[in-house]
């Protein structure tokens, strides 16, 4: 027989050894269970902060919401539901949401869920939570809830009180007609503050037909004195040489060859009256109403001779383009754009010695134009980028309100068009753009 070659000590040293491996093994595993363990103990810190953090968000949302599974039960809930329906979170979990709803609305919110689970498509819903104090109206949405396979897993139901929702809508629009009343207000202000610039030439404009009905009207007075006079000697009976002799010392025929230009001399002056206070009806008009085709090529020139009436020099005008031009719009708010360019032409030629002023208007595509161009000294380059900010002006201080071009750029985008500056040519070019009649029928 063989006997083993291995000798006593030898077998001692090995023993050694495997005990040797079986300690580092157990150090190892040990080492990583530490490890194990502290990385677990930091997860469930992180899990703690998630739990906490989600059940601060749950309990401070006003909005209602509500976790449930694939069937509908309550898994976790915020805490205004909690208030609403008067039971703790505890006692929620497990019932099925539906039966906090009366029907219709139990029915609705069951099918909500189940098609949130089965097709994963949102939804919402206008229902009464049955509160504790009383139905509770809220606009439910419903959506699907997801695992990180896009599994649905359940559903999320998140509600806001319709008191509130109406509420805001209701504040909401009654700011937005608070605003566009303050923006009437400020389109009225500022069409007070043209026409005060122009109350001067107003003034002249009426003084001299009316002077002229007062001049008429006084030599008709005149005649019929003399006619009155004459007529009464004839139904007291005078002769006839007497009668001949008081027509010659009357001048009753001159009378009556110029009382028919007295009459037309007090008509043409008592039209002429007319048609300014026309004019200045039309413009002092608010223009809030529903658009109309009107003339912008008659607009423009009334425009044009309003603001002359206030202008003390004389400034040569020259026009081109059609006779008319029909477009869609509020005559009233567009005779305002016009003055307020015309009106600052004026103002940038008040130091140019020969000031002109061109008004060409064209019509290309459905969309009618007028330029307004002077030859003034025009608008430096740093305010070209600002000139149509509101409360922004170049004029003294008195002199405008800085109101007139920021306006008139928000009346042309009320109109569907636009004001814009032009870059080419000498002085200052305006362009507003308007929808021509026939583009817009």
């Amino acid at each position: 027989m063989e006997r083993d070659a291995t000798m006593p000590g030898e077998a001692g040293e090995l023993g050694e050894h495997v005990w040797a491996d079986v300690l580092s093994a157990v150090d190892r595993t040990y080492a990583e269970l530490i490890d194990y363990q502290e990385k677990l103990e930091a997860r469930n810190l992180e899990l703690q902060a998630l739990q906490d953090f989600l059940a601060s968000v749950l309990a401070s949302i006003s909005d209602v919401l509500v976790v449930v599974s694939r069937d509908g039960l309550i898994e976790n809930a915020s805490r205004s539901f909690c208030d609403a329906t008067g039971q703790e979170i505890a006692a929620l979990t497990g019932q099925a949401l539906p039966g906090f709803f009366a029907e219709p609305a139990r029915s609705q919110v069951g099918a909500a869920i189940a098609r949130a689970v089965r097709e994963r498509r949102d939804s919402v819903l206008e229902v009464e939570l049955a509160g504790a104090a009383g139905p509770v109206p809220l606009e439910f949405s419903v959506a699907p809830r997801l695992d990180r396979r896009r599994r649905a897993t359940g559903a999320v139901l998140t509600g806001r009180p319709l008191g509130e929702l109406r509420r805001a809508y209701g504040e909401l629009e009654a700011s937005h007609e608070a605003l566009k009343q303050a923006q009437s207000q400020l389109v009225r202000n500022e069409k007070m503050a043209s026409l005060g610039r122009l109350l001067a030439g107003v003034a002249h404009e009426l003084n001299n037909p009316i002077s002229f009905v007062y001049a008429n009207a006084h030599a008709l007075e005149k005649y019929a004195g003399r006619f009155e006079q004459y007529f009464d000697r004839v139904q007291e009976g005078a002769g006839r040489d007497e009668l001949i002799e008081l027509r010659q010392k009357l001048r009753l025929d001159r009378d009556i060859r110029n009382l028919r230009h007295a009459i037309e001399g007090a008509r043409e002056g008592s039209e002429r009256v007319r048609d300014i206070v026309e004019d200045l009806r039309r413009l002092s008009a608010e223009g809030a109403g529903e658009m109309a085709v009107f003339d912008l090529a008659d607009c423009a020139r009334t425009a044009l001779r309003w603001v002359e009436r206030g202008v003390r020099r004389s400034v040569s005008v020259e026009w081109s383009g059609p006779e008319t031009l029909p477009v869609l719009g509020r005559m009233g708010h567009i005779q305002q754009v016009i003055m307020n360019l015309v009106q600052n032409a004026m103002d940038a030629m008040a130091e140019t010695d020969r000031p002109r002023l061109e008004m060409a208007l064209s019509c290309a595509g459905g969309r009618a134009q007028l330029m307004v161009r002077d030859n003034g000294p025009g608008i430096a380059p740093e305010h070209r980028s600002t000139i149509f900010d509101p409360f922004f002006t170049t004029k003294p201080v008195g002199q405008g309100t800085g109101l007139g071009l920021s306006i008139s750029a928000k009346i042309a985008e009320e109109h569907g068009g636009a004001l814009s500056l032009c870059e080419e040519g000498e002085g200052a070019c305006f362009r507003l753009v308007l929808t021509a009649a026939e583009a817009a029928a």
